[in-house]
């Protein structure tokens, strides 16, 4: 039924969750499965609101850095994981990018016939609801969506 599953990851027990769901079904379904992590783009918004004109391009450069170092961590241990279940998985990770478009976006760059993720996941405020991402993702995807509570 399925042959190539992405499964969104961002390290919290949720999303953990999620990817044993995922490999679970690609086991089941002898798919490929594709562990993706988004990082959101880097600004600096000062509290008006206005860009500060410091030395920017070295602090975006080092918020990069270690949302890159973060991501590696995060399939990594993603990785670990399904190899424990004995399924392999690629590793993607998307910078730059909102989490739901980054989702949807890979799901159809990577013809996916299933996108499993968290209700939600370490996003602030939008974790309160259904998970602003997860909803974007529903909102948003032709690719059929599970969502892991």
């Amino acid at each position: 039924m399925y042959t190539h599953i992405v499964c969104a990851v961002d390290g919290s027990e949720l999303s953990t969750k999620a990817l044993r769901h995922a490999l679970a079904l690609a086991k089941s379904f002898n798919a490929r499965l594709s562990v993706l992590t988004v990082t959101d783009p880097s600004v600096i918004v000062a509290p008006g609101a206005e860009i500060m004109m410091v030395d920017t391009a070295s602090i975006l450069a080092d918020l990069d850095k270690a949302k890159e170092e973060s991501a590696k961590g995060i399939l990594t241990d993603a990785g670990r994981i399904a190899q424990d279940e004995g399924v392999a998985v690629n590793p993607v990770y998307l910078p730059g990018h909102h989490a739901a478009e980054g989702i949807v976006t890979t799901a159809k760059n990577i013809n996916a016939d299933l996108i499993v993720m968290g209700s939600h996941g370490r996003r602030g405020l939008g974790r309160l609801l259904l998970g602003s991402q997860a909803a974007e993702v529903l909102a948003h995807s032709d690719t059929p969506v599970l969502i892991v509570k």
